[in-house]
């Protein structure tokens, strides 16, 4: 099937700017495969500390030549999501050894919880964690004892920042393990009825904590499809998980026959195995746009307009906001599931699940085919269905959906559009997600009332002072400000006023839950205000206008009198809560479109000062394969020069295990 005219086009002008960022990143990969740490280069002493405590695996390690798999977990026991992983790393180091193989846990990294640290102080350090994780996760990979990496996280920052420290590893393949969603509990939108009557003061606090209660009740990921399963969902959508794998609930046979597959899998395409797919191949320009039109196709989370670009930008890859325009243009939402729907994730799941929307995404020329997965037979294997007839798992076609209310095709779509769109203007660029929002909404235009918390928020809500059209901005609320908290908290408050009658919007440099909806929201505004952006000029009263139909923000103010305008001073930094220590990844984070990060300004600062150096080095490299490929063998990382492989750009078809055309090593 052909790639549709503009997600082509997207992907190349991807490929054209990321041209010097993405040959560098793979120049640092080769150099670690070529020169860096690893178990051969390990002196004894270094080797005896690392098998000092693995029993029974000791001797094998002891002889080397094997293959060790390294575990990057994220587990803890308060965090829903994460807790089935308690098991997982005794149960792989079995499937490891039905393999002749070993698994040890390199590390473990922290998983927040939004759902718990939502409203609270403890939100503010939820994107910087992202960072943190990624740190953490190289921290564990470092000691150089493994030839493939398996992570374990499911949670909103988690599987970012897992995927942004592997990729400093990329000449390692590393591969997602999940543990999927609890079962279903209180419908979501129960849930957000009661919150709404809460905050109406119609209900009693007790009567709010039996739903909350009630909705989140057992292990497993949240059930709305927000950040969490919109993170599987990329996952799987760039081949870095098993087929299928995503959506299985927890502790279900055909969740650990998954588990046991994937670290099978792990040990053959391992640097040692058969099959060996480096994930610095896996994770290239096409596999990008995959995440995205995948994120579309589903109505998913807003918050991969920000995790997203920072991914790409650890493999070298530069994607931003007008790219997730452009495919939204022509992307259709085949899912309806809350919060732009009523059916939960497990409800998608039935319907026919990953499977089927990939599938259907295929049939329409919508997706990368020709992607390096780390399931052996490429892309077209995620079309495919898992299922167990006693131990063995075994995939067919994917079937049509069997609930049009929740999952359709691309021939007949809930909307036309992926629901995601750049609103840019006066008061600088941003993120509208219009999936979950009424069409008589996608435009208010109304007074702006301005707030610095949304605390004040809440108190001018009770106080009455909202109770009209109004365009309520919150500002200082970006990266370089406080770290960019969720204000999920505001969403009920305001879905009180929309129901009331009044139009309503948000207005803000900070970022909503993925389970924020149906409230017209203009969010991860940049120029942030703390960088003295627009938004930090706006005073009580001016007219704003947000349009997502024509993609505008903008401040209805006469233009001279707009120009005089200065911004407000930023309110002090917030401490407590442990919040001082993280006052250095505020201080230095970039915008919101480029990921909101810190740690990757400060890395790409570090890779643009050896880049003459990486240059020269790749020239050396170049003069190497033309020696090598006159008959002198060829170990390259495949897509490097002197791999033989064509590298990471449009049409190329004869990297290594890669689409049609691709000879099976295995």
């Amino acid at each position: 099937m052909t790639v549709h005219p503009v997600i082509a086009s997207v992907t190349e002008r991807i490929v054209a700017r990321s041209a010097v960022s993405r040959r560098r990143y793979l120049s640092v990969v080769e150099h670690n495969r070529k020169k860096g740490i690893s178990r051969p280069r390990l002196a004894c002493g270094n080797l005896a500390h690392a098998m000092a405590a693995s029993g029974e695996d000791k001797a094998r390690l002891m002889r080397g030549g094997g293959v060790n798999l390294g575990v990057i977990t994220s587990y803890n026991d308060m965090l829903s999501a994460h807790q089935p992983y308690a098991r997982y790393p005794d149960q792989m180091k079995l499937f490891a050894r039905e393999k002749n193989a070993t698994l040890q846990v390199a590390g473990g990294v922290a998983a927040m919880c939004d759902g718990v640290t939502q409203g609270q102080e403890g939100m503010e350090l939820s994107l910087l964690s992202r960072d943190n994780i990624a740190m953490s996760t190289a921290i564990g990979l470092s000691h150089g004892m493994f030839e493939g990496v398996a992570l374990l996280g499911i949670c909103d920052k988690i599987v970012p920042g897992l995927l942004i420290g592997a990729l400093r590893f990329g000449h390692l393949p590393a591969l997602l393990v999940p543990a999927g969603p609890m079962p279903s509990g209180l419908p979501n939108k129960e849930k957000q009825r009661v919150r709404q009557l809460y905050a109406e003061g119609k209900v009693e606090a007790s009567a709010l904590m039996e739903a909350e209660a009630a909705s989140y009740h057992s292990a497993g990921t949240c059930t709305f499809y927000g950040t969490a399963n919109t993170n599987q969902m990329m996952v799987e959508l760039m081949g870095l998980m098993l087929p299928d794998s995503a959506f299985w609930t927890p502790n279900s046979r055909i969740r650990q026959a998954l588990t046991r597959k994937a670290v099978h899998r792990l040990v053959e395409i391992s640097a040692q195995g058969p099959d060996h797919r480096p994930l610095a191949r896996m994770v290239d320009e096409k596999a990008i746009v995959n995440a995205a039109v995948g994120l579309l196709a589903t109505g998913g989370s807003t918050n991969h307009a920000i995790h997203l670009p920072a991914i790409a930008r650890a493999a070298g890859i530069r994607i931003d906001w007008a790219d997730l325009d452009a495919l939204s243009s022509v992307v259709p939402l085949l899912t309806r599931a809350y919060p732009n729907g009523s059916a939960d994730v497990n409800a998608m799941q039935e319907a026919g699940g990953l499977p089927t929307i990939i599938a259907s995404l295929c049939r329409a020329g919508m997706v990368h085919q020709d992607i390096l997965t780390v399931s052996k037979n490429g892309f077209s294997d995620y079309a495919c269905r898992a299922r167990l007839e006693g131990e063995a798992l075994l995939y067919s076609a994917a079937r049509a959906s069997a609930d049009r209310s929740v999952l359709r095709d691309v021939s007949e779509p809930f909307r036309p559009d992926g629901g995601m769109r750049l609103v840019q203007g006066t008061l600088g660029r941003g993120i509208y997600k219009t999936s979950a929002v009424e069409e008589d909404r996608q435009t208010i235009e109304a007074p702006a009332c301005v707030f610095h918390t949304q605390e004040d928020v809440i108190a001018a809500f009770k106080a009455g002072r909202l109770n009209r059209d109004v365009i309520v901005v919150v500002r200082f609320q970006g990266p370089d400000a406080n770290g960019m908290p969720e204000l999920h908290k505001l969403t009920p408050t305001l879905a009180v006023l929309q129901d009331k009658g009044y139009r309503v919007a948000l207005l803000t440099d900070g970022r909503m839950s993925g389970a924020s909806g149906k409230v017209p929201a203009a969010i991860h505004i940049s120029p942030e205000a703390q960088a003295g952006g627009p938004i930090a000029c706006i005073r009580d009263g001016d007219m704003i206008r947000i349009c997502a139909r024509e993609g505008r923000i903008e401040v209805l103010v006469e233009p001279a009198l707009w120009a005089q305008r200065r911004p407000v001073s930023p309110p002090p930094p917030g401490f407590g809560t442990g919040r001082e220590l993280f006052g250095l990844m505020r201080s230095r984070s970039d915008s919101a479109e480029r990921g909101g990060s810190a740690m990757l300004a400060a890395m790409e600062d570090i890779i643009a000062t050896q880049g003459e150096t990486l240059d020269e080095e790749l020239e050396r490299d170049t003069d190497h394969a033309r020696y090598e490929t006159a008959g002198h063998g060829n170990d390259a990382l495949p897509g490097h020069p002197g791999s033989g492989h064509s590298g990471s750009r449009p049409g190329a078809t004869d990297r290594a295990g890669a689409g049609r055309g691709r000879v099976d090593h295995a």
